[in-house]
């Protein structure tokens, strides 16, 4: 039997799950959204079951279909003879996912699936299966994305990441197919084919070494585990499956793991003993060392090369970042004293900690760990990368004296003078304090150019925040380099700045929320002024500063509407149209946003501002929050969704472009009679699906918001008023 199949993989994963599905010798196997497609006969999904140390889940495709509505998706399960797949005293359970018009969340999805399922065995047998979400004999999984519906039998039954080795798990375990992930991405497997140690300092409930150990020794991870999903399923070929088993059984080289050669230790002697009773259910009672130790008596490298693997705590309450730059400083100390010449990985979900180590990281890798995005960072421990700190947000050290000799130095100089001459004059009799100054007018200089200042005249204080864009494959590197110099080398001059109040990024082209990702963790915030209110701008930890300055008109706009109204803010960021709102007089305000420290910002703006009355700030997913059935109504809407979204806490992705009709139309639901809602992007190729949203009232007002000092990019941002009719 030969099918197409499919592996789930966490996100940032995805990659690596091809390569090891390749490895494994399974065809076809390609990246794909959401993991990797596979092609292959049963055996093929079993090796994937059984052998993959990264994949979430194997599903065994039944049917691919096209669905327009939740009886479409009824329709297309009866058409399967399920009888081939399951008795009628059998149990199942059903996972849905994806979008389908009709079906309004994911648990009615897998109803109408199971309807179909249930009532095809009651009208053929006059009995029916019964549901078991534990341990059913047959799990099904239907996803609906763009218009069809793929039926799919989900062979591993519970996430390949429960191997079956874990008890204790102690405070906040790695899942087991992250740990492995991140071994592979640091190069474990290479180091542990040349011989290489390993050592885990902060090993907690041994889920690092664990997966490095069963790496190392050439064992499959799911030979723990006492079920898989497909053991009960009708199909299941079990001479197959044997085989599967046998073949891994037999490549397994415990003797590898010679005594010493995976140390890990950790301060907490529960986390010990944890650790060693997780190792002896995984096959490796003795194999493993592991010890009790504080890290600052971490013992040196017990091997010339290796690997150091940790994921140290993240701090994720306040006040903790602080506490933990201590240790973080002396983790890097103990690899510049210790470890020379290895490798190190380290994964953590606070960045700006990774700074503490006083080691450069060679490279990061974006990974998430559950719903906290993380990131890996990979060191090389040589003492040429150490004691090289970086200044978040600054720009990168030159030589300014030989940069601005340059000519090109001159040009820009020229042009950038040229534009703050009239730029200021208009800002001054606009009282406009936070304008753009420069924005890849020569293309050569590709750098967007802010200039921040606390009031119109700057008295308390001048910022200028630069973004470089950053140059394509095709840009001679050199050359890029040597025209960043430059601009760099006359903006003190320029702007009468000194350096330290010149910010510095570097813009790539983002995804989703990325540009509202946290780059670092500084946590400067400074004081600037907007149609006299003041907001909290922070230079040094996202792309974005908090203020999105090409919406300054529509902000105005909202100001000015906002009397007497209840308004809504959805996405909210930070909060600035609701304290433009409510500086208008709003009668009520409502902002929502999946984020806690943007609901804390906005929060912030509006103490800074002395506003009180009725403001709500409601951290949920817009697009949930809007799927609920709800009574409160909104007489103004701002509705600013980001461009793209895949966020582990949002039900489904989000695509600006191809989904903004349903937002549109489920955020004009909440407008009370004679409501106004204020929608706006800023995708640069965005074109309004006038046809689906043709019986309401639309106004493109895109050129009457933009400000002089975005009037040359036209493509800024998009804008329209909507109304019901």
């Amino acid at each position: 039997m030969r099918a197409l199949f499919f592996v789930t993989a966490a996100a940032g994963t995805a990659d690596l799950l091809a390569a090891e599905l390749a490895a494994l010798g399974i065809e076809g196997a390609r990246e794909v959204q959401g993991g990797v497609a596979c092609e292959g006969e049963l055996a093929a999904a079993y090796r994937a079951c059984l052998e993959s140390r990264i994949g979430l889940r194997v599903l065994w495709q039944l049917l691919r279909y096209p669905a327009a509505d939740a009886e479409a998706l009824y329709a297309g399960v009866r058409a399967v003879d399920w009888s081939e797949h399951l008795d009628a005293e059998g149990t199942l359970a059903v996972d849905f996912s994806g979008s389908l018009p009709g079906v309004t969340h994911t648990q009615y999805g897998a109803q109408r699936v199971k309807d179909a399922v249930v009532d095809q065995f009651r009208e053929r047998t006059g009995s029916r299966p019964s549901v078991d979400r534990e341990s059913p004999s047959l799990r099904i999984n239907a996803h609906a994305a763009r218009g069809a519906v793929t039926i799919a039998v989900d062979l591993s039954g519970d996430n390949l990441h429960r191997r079956g080795y874990r008890g204790g798990a102690g405070a906040a375990p790695l899942k087991e197919n992250l740990a492995a992930a991140i071994l592979v991405r640091a190069g474990w497997p290479a180091i542990a084919a040349a011989g290489g140690s390993f050592v885990d300092p902060m090993c907690g409930s041994g889920t690092l070494p664990i997966e490095a150990a069963l790496i190392a020794a050439d064992i499959a991870p799911g030979l723990s585990r006492t079920r898989f999903g497909f053991e009960r399923w009708k199909q299941h070929d079990a001479d197959a499956w044997a085989a599967v088993r046998a073949a891994a059984e037999a490549r397994r080289q415990v003797a590898l793991l010679t005594p010493g050669r995976i140390r890990s230790f950790d301060r907490d002697p529960v986390a010990i003993r944890d650790a060693e009773a997780n190792a002896a259910r995984a096959g490796l009672d003795r194999r493993l060392f592991f010890q009790r130790c504080e890290l600052e008596k971490l013992p040196g490298a017990p091997a010339p090369s290796g690997l150091v693997a940790v994921n140290p705590p993240y701090g994720e309450r306040i006040g903790e970042a602080e506490a933990l730059r201590a240790l973080y400083a002396l983790l890097g100390e103990r690899l510049r004293a210790g470890y020379l010449g290895w490798e190190a990985a380290v994964f953590t979900g606070n960045p700006a900690l990774g700074r503490e180590l006083g080691i450069n990281a060679r490279r990061t890798h974006r990974m998430m760990n559950g719903p906290i995005e993380c990131r890996l960072l990979r060191i090389a421990v040589e003492p040429s990368e150490f004691d090289r700190p970086r200044v978040p947000g600054r720009p990168p050290p030159i030589d300014a004296e030989a940069a601005r000799a340059r000519p090109g130095a001159q040009m820009f100089a020229n042009r950038l003078k040229k534009n703050f001459d009239k730029l200021a004059s208009w800002a001054k009799r606009e009282q406009v304090s936070c304008y753009r100054l420069y924005d890849a007018d020569m293309p050569e200089y590709a750098v967007a150019i802010d200039l921040y200042q606390s009031d119109p005249a700057g008295s308390a204080g001048r910022w200028l925040y630069v973004q470089e864009y950053a140059p394509p494959a095709t840009v001679d590197r050199a050359k890029a380099k040597a025209r960043r110099e430059e601009a760099i080398s006359v903006l003190p001059e320029v702007m009468g700045l000194p350096m330290e109040a010149i910010y510095w990024r570097t813009r790539r082209p983002q995804k989703g929320k990325s540009q509202y990702e946290a780059i670092a963790e500084v946590g400067e915030r400074v004081v600037v002024e907007e149609g006299g209110l003041k907001f909290l701008v922070n230079f040094t930890d996202y792309l974005d500063t908090g203020l999105f300055l090409d919406h300054r008109k529509t902000r105005a706009r909202i100001r000015e509407f906002a009397r007497g109204r209840r308004f809504l803010n959805l996405f909210c960021y930070t909060g600035a149209a609701t304290v433009h709102a409510a500086a208008g007089g709003a009668k009520s305000t409502t902002s929502v946003d999946m984020s806690h420290t943007y609901l804390d910002w906005a929060k912030r703006n509006m103490a800074v501002n002395g506003l009180a009355g009725e403001h709500a700030f409601i951290q949920e997913d817009c697009l949930a929050w809007l799927a609920e059935s709800r009574l409160e109504r909104f007489d103004l809407i701002f509705l600013d969704p980001p461009t793209f979204s895949n966020s582990k806490r949002m039900e489904r992705e989000f695509d600006v472009q191809r989904d903004h009709a349903s937002l549109i139309r489920a955020a004009t639901r909440l407008l009370a009679p004679g409501g106004l809602l204020l929608f706006s992007t800023n995708f640069r190729k965005f074109r309004l699906d006038a046809e689906s949203l043709k019986d309401l009232q639309v106004r493109d007002i895109t050129r009457s918001t933009l400000p002089l000092d975005f009037s040359r990019d036209a493509k800024v941002h998009a804008c329209f008023e909507i109304r019901r009719t």
